[in-house]
């Protein structure tokens, strides 16, 4: 059953202003709805953080090839992972953003490309896009198979997957804001939305790491005395924090004119400004590419992949290179992924077309999480490694925390709570379920316990289940057949009291 986003959320993070929870929703909603009290709302600074993502990358050392986690650059060997700067809002800040992206920006947006079913087709992220029986909505498994599907029709064709640079941070601040006022039917952005658009162009924040003053933690003490007086917050008020040692960072992203430029990632809005920012590059594509030249065209955010002919090459990186050039992007041609697919021998099979022109055969195209070969469809084999890799350090993270307890405790036996263990990486955790949960909130001073219930939604293997039906792809369930053997060698690596070794 298709189920339509709620603008509102309970967060559950602490940040510099009060936790809203559903019970004052209507406060909320009264005060957001206001767009007289919304153009004047002053929005409290950002937190920064950063999500690290280790690769493991085809790199030259000493001139040989090899997969590594670091590479070499400029003469100094330095680490291959991928940065991803992540900002989020205080509570009050994050309704606003998400209200108005929901119930006033998406509809108008949805609204403006839904005049033209193509354009509509193509543009696929941050959608809410009914599936062909509308029992549900598509996701990123619906959306590779849609292009796999095209391959499959097309049969002899290149799919080009073009890489834009550091896309949230480049976004040109004026072209941004009359296309937003584009969608929204107006030559020049009404109050609220002109105050939405300061807030996430001229924004401050705090980094996450200065925050966390004791030995990289927070202080939890001062936390706890917020909570006891009904306050979820790092400090007592923003003054607080104003006159704290603390620094209030900007944003300084400056493009070559010396403008400021980018949007933070992670805002509730961010995804829809995204969207917006790229219309005139997905009409120009459109109308200039697919309709004139047939070429296959869609867009995932910034992952944009294209089907034409071996012969088209030239055109499509040409026309993107300069449209992307006219909307203050850059996107790397050096870096565009070139895989032909065409038969040999009874069968649809990929060849990666290397900068000298050669072809490489069996190298896939990777699409939003999947590797596509023609002849098979299987998971990327860097998001096993990340499910196994993650599977590991949880054990060893248990394992450490149950050594720690039989040291405070002096005991000699300490067990590991395996189902916990099953149900995040086995089948046995693939079924949704409801589990028995608590939150405790101090009311004056004194501590409230409320029980309720939530919902277990399934863990990875139940995703991958789901792909390998939707994408008609067995060989993705037996790229898992041996997660089982794995867990269990896993947890008899250390010293539970309920794990049996093998001796």
């Amino acid at each position: 059953m298709r189920i339509h986003k709620d603008w509102y959320k309970d967060r559950g993070y602490p940040h510099f202003t009060n936790k809203t929870p559903m019970s004052i929703r209507k406060n909320i909603e009264r005060y957001i709805t206001n767009n007289k009290k919304v153009a004047q709302h002053s929005f409290s600074p950002l937190i920064f953080k950063e999500i690290k993502q280790r690769r493991y990358k085809l790199s030259k050392f000493k001139g040989i090839q090899r997969r590594s986690h670091k590479k070499t650059k400029k003469g100094r060997i330095v680490t291959n992972k991928k940065i991803r700067e992540i900002l989020y809002a205080t509570h009050i800040d994050a309704h606003i953003y998400s209200y108005y992206t929901q119930q006033i920006i998406s509809p108008k947006y949805e609204a403006y490309i839904q005049k033209n079913d193509i354009l509509s087709e193509s543009i696929t992220a941050y959608r809410q896009i009914e599936t062909k029986d509308k029992l549900k909505f598509k996701n990123n498994v619906n959306f590779a198979k849609d292009v796999f599907d095209e391959i499959n029709r097309r049969e002899n064709c290149v799919a080009l997957v073009l890489d834009i640079e550091n896309f949230f941070p480049s976004l040109n601040h004026r072209k941004l804001k009359l296309a937003w006022a584009k969608v929204l039917g107006y030559k020049t952005l009404p109050k609220d939305h002109f105050n939405l658009f300061k807030a996430t162009t001229r924004f401050s924040y705090v980094k996450l790491k200065d925050l966390k003053t004791k030995n990289g933690h927070f202080d939890e003490k001062e936390l706890s005395k917020h909570r006891k007086q009904g306050k979820h917050t790092l400090f007592e008020s923003i003054k607080d924090l104003v006159n704290s040692d603390i620094i209030i960072h900007k944003n300084q992203k400056k493009d070559d004119t010396k403008n400021l430029m980018g949007i933070p990632q992670g805002l509730p809005i961010s995804a829809i400004l995204a969207n917006i920012y790229m219309l005139n590059f997905d009409e120009a594509v459109i109308n200039e590419l697919t309709t004139k030249h047939n070429i296959f065209y869609r867009r995932y955010s910034d992952d944009i992949v294209m089907l034409c002919k071996e012969n088209q090459i030239k055109l499509v990186e040409e026309f993107v290179k300069k449209e992307m050039a006219s909307n203050k992007l850059i996107v790397s041609i050096e870096k565009t992924e070139k895989t032909l697919f065409k038969i040999n021998d009874g069968r649809l099979q990929c060849y990666k077309i290397k900068k000298n022109g050669k072809l490489k055969e069996n190298i896939p195209l990777n699409y939003l999480g999947f590797e596509f070969y023609g002849y098979q469809t299987l998971i990327k084999s860097k998001n096993l490694a990340k499910f196994y890799r993650e599977l590991k350090q949880t054990i060893k993270r248990k394992h450490k925390r149950v050594e720690s307890v039989k040291e405070k405790h002096l005991l000699d036996e300490a067990p590991l709570f395996k189902r916990n263990i099953y149900r995040l990486f086995s089948y046995k955790g693939e079924k949704s379920r409801i589990l028995p949960a608590k939150r405790t909130s101090f009311i004056d001073e004194k501590a409230e316990t409320k029980y309720f219930e939530r919902k277990f939604r399934g863990n990875y293997l139940r995703y991958v289940y789901r792909a390998a039906d939707e994408l008609n792809a067995p060989e993705i369930k037996r790229q898992l057949r041996n997660h089982w053997k794995i867990l269990q060698k896993t947890m008899k690596k250390y010293d539970f009291s309920n794990v049996k070794k093998d001796y």
